[in-house]
């Protein structure tokens, strides 16, 4: 069985305060892909930066959203070709020592499958496939690796 590296070149923050983050990127010309008022993704050169509110990051991610206690704040987004590649990345990130914070299910805000883990350090990462062909994110994410 042969699969092709994943891609890992989407990384989301947890804004508190959303439209204010938001403006700041927008300040700095990043070009801005998305904006549906609770996400928003800019493209830059090899990788999309996403924003979504920190309490419904936090709730997604099934853990806490205060960075205080060890909760989550961003997300580096690994994007793979299929439903099943979300389980099967998940158990060997899991066999290497990463803490599985939500199990691989279907998608709670898009149509796909993702899961959440986080590294020995606490970094924390979305492994997820969508089944959004002309979503802006899937196709900004998948220029930006050449894909």
């Amino acid at each position: 069985m042969t699969t092709s590296a994943p891609l890992a070149n989407l990384i989301t923050l947890g804004a508190r305060d959303l439209p204010a983050l938001r403006d700041f990127y927008r300040s700095l010309g990043w070009p801005q892909i998305m904006d549906d008022g609770e996400f928003v993704a800019f493209e830059l050169r090899g990788i999309v930066l996403a924003l979504f509110p920190v309490a419904k990051l936090a709730r997604d991610g099934n853990t806490d959203p205060d960075p205080g206690t060890g909760g989550i704040r961003f997300t580096i987004g690994v994007m793979v070709d299929s439903a099943d590649e979300v389980d099967r990345l998940t158990e060997r990130m899991r066999a290497a020592g990463a803490r599985v914070t939500k199990e691989p299910v279907d998608a709670e805000f898009f149509t796909g499958r993702s899961a959440y883990l986080s590294d020995p350090e606490g970094n924390y990462f979305e492994i997820a496939w969508a089944d959004l062909p002309g979503n802006p994110v899937v196709l900004a994410a998948r220029r930006a690796a050449g894909a």
